[in-house]
């Protein structure tokens, strides 16, 4: 077990045994501790964006609140694209998914009441495919999205250019929590699979396409890796807005749960 897996064990409840392509991935980081735990990478986190509090809690005695504001972690606009800022919650490298392997997430998050309705790009969680530098894929869209906006959650699948929706709620989340749940195999053909739960219930269950070809066209190299980030991510706004999370789960799965039914 490597060193920076070790303090992960340590620090957050989790358990990654072995190296490379062989290593099994189990994490549960409930919030509990004076600071971000090491499952989080922050360079994607504004200084002080951050901070473990008492008072808006799913469970246990804590939570993260996460406040982004104007200018934070700023992102010039891309060709064919607008900037952004962001302040997100970023899965450490050795906790990177892996194609063709089944891992379940979950995580519980709160928006506040008066949290703003707005008609502009707002992603809470997304599932991202590893660029690794390449220019080709730099600016690409995150396979799969939770998406907020105008007082709409969503997930949307995007792979090779194509945005699909697959599913929408009007139902208010401000003010409460929401409990999400996704069980996510990366891969090409009929072997990838989204399925996702809110509040307990199913919404999604989509066998097909959740991972880009991997060649000089796309940029992207294989084997296919796939890192977790969730917070705010926007296009530039004048105003903060602010996020709790809480009770975040990840694991990998057996492999007699991977192939779709």
């Amino acid at each position: 077990m490597s060193r920076g897996v070790g303090a992960l064990l340590v620090l957050a409840g989790v358990t990654a045994c072995g190296r490379g392509a062989g290593r099994t991935v189990r994490v549960y980081d409930p919030f509990e501790g004076p600071a971000l735990s090491s499952v989080w990478e922050t360079s994607r986190l504004a200084p002080g964006s951050v901070v473990i509090e008492s008072q808006v809690v799913r469970a246990g005695r804590s939570a993260a609140r996460i406040v982004l504001r104007p200018r934070d972690t700023f992102e010039a606009a891309a060709p064919g694209d607008v900037a952004s800022e962001r302040d997100e919650l970023l899965e450490a490298q050795p906790l990177v998914s892996r194609q063709d392997v089944t891992y379940e997430y979950a995580f519980s998050l709160f928006l506040p009441s008066n949290f703003p309705i707005v008609r502009r790009r707002l992603v809470l969680a997304q599932w991202k495919q590893d660029c690794r530098g390449a220019h080709a894929c730099s600016n690409d869209a995150p396979i799969l999205a939770l998406r907020y906006v105008g007082g709409i959650l969503a997930i949307t699948r995007t792979v090779e250019g194509r945005r699909d929706t697959l599913f929408t709620t009007r139902d208010e989340m401000r003010g409460r929590w929401t409990d999400l749940r996704f069980r996510l195999r990366f891969a090409h053909g009929a072997q990838g699979r989204v399925q996702a739960w809110l509040d307990g219930r199913q919404v999604v269950d989509v066998a097909g396409v959740t991972a880009n070809a991997e060649n000089d066209l796309t940029g992207y190299r294989a084997p296919g890796r796939f890192y977790f980030k969730m917070g705010l991510y926007r296009d530039l706004l004048p105003f903060p807005e602010t996020l709790y999370v809480d009770e975040y789960r990840k694991t990998q799965l057996p492999d007699s749960a991977s192939p779709p039914r």
